[in-house]
């Protein structure tokens, strides 16, 4: 697709790429900014970028990293301009809404009631181990692109998944491997 759009400015491969990524790349604004307006903003405004800039966009490497990167950078800036009226923002305020797009209608109850399970017990993960499994697990993104966008260290991410897998493997009652 990036290719696509930087050689032929195809508007058709645009909108496939807008589609692909704009719901995770919401969420991720949501996660700071706390409004599906706002994030839109913020996705939106980076998209149309994008696009404008269509021209250099082979220069770039690693296209989703770049994207989520981005969205990041004007979620903080708004948040900046939000922050005069409220001045309280912290990683410990992040919100995650885990959104899947894999949910199809006629799934079977017992996977829609192990999802509902899944989900509360990630919402209960602390808010820094509940964005890193989010971005690891449902945008599958690479640990060091979760690194570089967190500005931590991959050890970091390692660390923050195995909590998470095992604080979800405790609240679903999974049974634990045996070390032999």
């Amino acid at each position: 697709m990036q290719y696509q759009i930087a050689s032929y400015e195809d508007e058709v491969a645009y909108k496939k790429l807008f589609y692909c990524v704009f719901p995770s790349l919401q969420n991720h604004a949501f996660a700071i900014l706390h409004s599906r307006q706002l994030a839109e903003e913020v996705v939106s405004d980076v998209l149309i970028e994008v696009w404008k800039k269509r021209a250099t966009l082979m220069e770039i490497e690693n296209l989703k990293l770049y994207l989520f990167v981005s969205v990041r950078n004007g979620a903080l800036k708004k948040l900046q301009q939000e922050k005069k009226t409220n001045k309280n923002a912290s990683i410990q305020d992040l919100q995650i809404e885990l959104i899947s797009d894999y949910l199809q209608p006629d799934e079977t109850i017992q996977f829609s009631e192990t999802s509902r399970q899944i989900d509360e017990a990630v919402q209960q993960l602390p808010p820094q181990c509940k964005l890193i499994y989010k971005l690891a697990k449902e945008d599958r993104l690479k640990y060091r692109d979760i690194a570089s966008l967190l500005q931590i260290s991959v050890k970091t991410i390692d660390n923050q998944l195995a909590i998470a897998l095992k604080k979800l493997a405790e609240k679903l009652s999974l049974p634990r491997k045996q070390k032999k």
